[in-house]
């Protein structure tokens, strides 16, 4: 299983920087760099839920599933 951050391109979409967004959702732009890079295990339900608020977006829009070749 693997989940594609797609926040990249949600931001490109809304004309936003990362340190706009961060400063939205009160989350340190060093975070959200590791989420938009995909270097993070774990995401929070509270900062899911600010940043899709910020964004005007759904999770989906963000989080892509894509099956792992093996399976």
């Amino acid at each position: 299983m693997t989940i594609i951050i797609r926040l990249d391109r949600m931001l490109a979409d809304r004309k936003m920087q990362l340190s706009e967004l961060a400063e939205k959702v009160d989350v340190s732009i060093v975070n959200l760099s590791n989420l938009k890079t995909g270097k993070v295990k774990a995401v929070r339900f509270s900062t899911l839920n600010a940043v899709c608020k910020a964004l005007n977006c759904q999770p989906g829009d963000i989080l892509e599933y894509v099956e792992d070749e093996d399976d």
